[in-house]
């Protein structure tokens, strides 16, 4: 038996059929783990959703900030929709509201105590102990699969804290909790988030006051293992125990697996690029 964990997919059911024949995956031996953003940008999102649906408990995926964007159109918040998206085949399909039912149930963190390792989409803020980062996780995830959740989805954008408070009112802490799991890259020194920032870290300097949140000061989820997507103009990465596992399939780089047990790392090509500036 095998974990492997698989970083955002982003629609490329090609490159993700690839990847599995060279692992040799069998669902009844060994399980996915899909670091989020299955969909979106890419041109087969509806297959890669149903396969990973299909998998049932052989496969897990977190949410990244494409699939919450999936869930806000899919309810009905047209105005989120962008020229770019390439969702249409998933709006349209005739298991639509059970694939969308399924994907708003999916969870933010992921942690298997037996393995130790976590898995989030984004990253995690430096005030926050795993054991907080769980709470967060499940107290988005008790909005989204509760009865109100459509409200939830229409309001979790909007105002946000900079900083964690955790005596903050019940919307100011959700919204900043979603910003860490689907959309954190960087932090400042002192803790607050900086979500304009996209480059790599090589680009940055000390006195930018910019850290890459795995590498931000008195970050009290030091020492544990983290798995995450999301940034793939940093590509395939591993510093202080965690691992960034988007290696920019969309953009012509590749898709990668990552073997929990033994650390192997397998890489296929994406043979479907996107030209990243079309989508600036």
């Amino acid at each position: 038996m095998a974990t492997y964990a698989i970083g955002d997919v982003q629609g490329c059911y090609s490159a993700l059929m690839r990847l599995l024949d060279v692992l040799n995956y069998n669902p009844k031996r060994d399980r996915l783990w899909f670091a989020g953003d299955l969909v979106n940008r890419g041109p087969e999102s509806l297959a890669v959703l149903r396969f990973v649906k299909d998998q049932g408990e052989a496969a897990i995926s977190v949410l990244g900030n494409h699939d919450i964007h999936l869930l806000a159109v899919a309810y009905g918040n047209v105005k989120h929709l962008r020229k770019q998206d390439t969702l249409d085949g998933i709006l349209a399909a005739p298991d639509r509201d059970e694939l969308i039912d399924w994907l708003r149930h999916r969870p933010f963190l992921h942690h298997d105590k037996s393995l130790g390792y976590s898995m989030v989409h984004a990253g995690l803020p430096p005030q926050w102990s795993l054991k907080t980062a769980k709470r967060c996780a499940r107290e988005l995830e008790a909005q989204l699969q509760g009865e109100h959740y459509q409200y939830f989805i229409e309001h979790m954008f909007g105002e946000q804290l900079e900083t964690w408070d955790k005596n903050a009112e019940d919307w100011l802490r959700w919204r900043f909790s979603l910003a860490c799991f689907t959309r954190l890259r960087y932090c400042s020194k002192q803790g607050h988030l900086l979500m304009k920032n996209k480059q790599h870290p090589s680009t940055l300097t000390p006195e930018d006051n910019c850290y890459p949140w795995f590498i931000c000061p008195k970050r009290k989820s030091k020492g544990k293992r983290i798995i995450f997507g999301h940034w793939s103009t940093l590509g395939l990465h591993q510093q202080k125990k965690t691992w960034g596992l988007d290696s920019g399939c969309l953009w012509g780089g590749q898709l990668t697996a990552f073997c929990l047990e033994t650390k192997k790392i397998t890489q296929v090509d994406c043979q479907v690029a996107q030209d990243p500036m079309a989508f600036v």
